[in-house]
């Protein structure tokens, strides 16, 4: 029988080879049915609502229907090539074949390598992580990016910034070859989410009314959407084991931990600072300890955990009221400070704490291999350089189609859920 190779997309597993074809097998493949409809939830739900709150209630429809159009969008775009440059046969180490483009040649009874489950389910799975990672980016350009512009902005981007990344890192790229540890996407999301809401939000310029503080619109809104993302974290991390098993419970567990004592740390940092335990301060430092568990969260012990959640908690506030105060970049719902930041913290952490008696396939330095880390430095700076540059691009392309990527100062002052979409979220009468 042929031997097939065995790319083990999440976990970056290279060079397993099998005499036999993989059989299905049904618990991991109910198990990754259930965790893909946790990570979907978190975009058009989890997100929206997040994001929402956060922002000012005019504009809080149009920021939730850019996280709606988002999940959309990027669903068609994976179907019809993005899955298959990404996981499509490798070319160079850069990007995959057009072998599957509008999934040709896979069947409903294909098997995917890894896990016995259907790679019509690894498609939907990897397919809700796109979708998620291009609506995290819209927080940086709330209350004053056109509609259109975004649109035409998700369909390129995902197609010339998210799918070589998550080629090289899961799909048996030059930085999967090169050991690059990512369980489920430190720097394929949240490090190109991060650095792609920067670039947008400086080259689409400050909001009219930057120097005027901007209160949440609902922060029970945005407290909802923060409990949300941590209910789909779980299929987010502990789904990407792509199994029913050990290193999936672990993943499942130190996921909590860290979101738990992230949003402690950031509270009472806090409020040592301010001397206020803010509701939003717990939901955000919640997320940002979500987000630096995530490429680590099928590779370290609960202490690990323990720790990059702490350090998460305080690099994202550092990131909201320090950074961004410091370089007055409008970035309005914090995407650098807390998914750039956590992101970076998290990738070059799983190189530190990465345990290999959680996983054989990840030894940090803390374990004897300080190599690790360096590796992990790569991966992070390849992934913040081409982000950078190729979202620039990507941005001003759009912006170009789209006649101009930002609002009138009318269309911004009346608030585009009016201008955008003709519609209220509250109709108080």
């Amino acid at each position: 029988m042929k031997k097939s190779f065995l790319a083990v997309g999440l976990l970056s597993q290279m060079a397993l080879f099998a005499d036999e074809a993989p059989k299905l097998d049904t618990g991991n493949t109910a198990w990754i049915i259930m965790a893909t409809a946790l990570v979907m939830l978190m975009t058009p739900a989890g997100l929206a609502l997040f994001y929402g709150g956060l922002t000012r209630s005019k504009n809080l429809l149009n920021t939730m229907a850019m996280s709606f159009a988002g999940y959309c969008i990027a669903s068609i775009v994976w179907i019809l090539w993005a899955y298959s440059l990404s996981f499509g046969t490798d070319i160079n180490g850069v990007i995959g074949s057009l072998e599957n483009i509008l999934l040709s040649g896979i069947k409903v009874d294909d098997i995917w390598s890894v896990g016995g489950i259907p790679t019509l389910l690894f498609v939907a799975f990897q397919m809700t992580f796109a979708a998620i990672t291009v609506a995290l980016a819209s927080g940086a350009v709330i209350d004053r990016l056109k509609f259109s512009t975004w649109m035409i902005f998700t369909v390129l981007w995902v197609t010339i910034v998210y799918v070589p990344v998550a080629h090289w890192v899961w799909g048996g790229g030059f930085l999967a070859k090169d050991g690059a540890l990512d369980f489920a996407g430190g720097t394929v999301v949240h490090i190109n989410a991060g650095v792609a809401g920067l670039v947008m939000a400086i080259m689409l310029g400050r909001r009219a009314d930057f120097a005027k503080a901007l209160f949440p619109s609902s922060v029970a809104f945005t407290v909802l959407g923060a409990v949300l993302l941590w209910f789909g974290w779980f299929g987010f991390n502990a789904g990407s084991e792509l199994g029913a098993d050990g290193i999936a419970a672990n993943a499942f567990l130190v996921t909590n931990i860290a979101a738990a004592i992230a949003a402690m740390s950031w509270v009472l940092t806090e409020y040592v600072m301010f001397k206020k335990f803010t509701l939003v301060g717990f939901a955000s430092g919640a997320v940002a300890g979500l987000v630096a568990i995530t490429p680590a969260a099928g590779f370290v012990n609960v202490t690990g955990a323990l720790i990059i959640g702490v350090v998460a908690g305080f690099i994202g506030l550092f990131g909201v009221h320090t950074l961004k105060k410091k370089f007055k970049y409008d970035d309005s719902l914090d995407v650098f400070g807390i998914h750039g930041l956590a992101g970076i913290w998290g990738a070059i952490a799983t190189g530190i704490f990465a345990d290999p008696s959680i996983n054989s396939l990840g030894t940090g330095l803390l374990y004897g291999n300080g190599s690790q880390v360096v590796i992990q430095l790569k991966a992070v700076v390849v992934t913040i350089i081409y982000s950078a540059i190729m979202t620039a691009i990507v941005f001003k392309v759009s912006s170009m189609l789209s006649g101009d990527a930002r609002v009138s100062e009318v269309e911004e002052n009346i608030g585009l859920d009016e201008s955008a979409h003709g519609e209220k979220a509250f109709n108080l009468r």
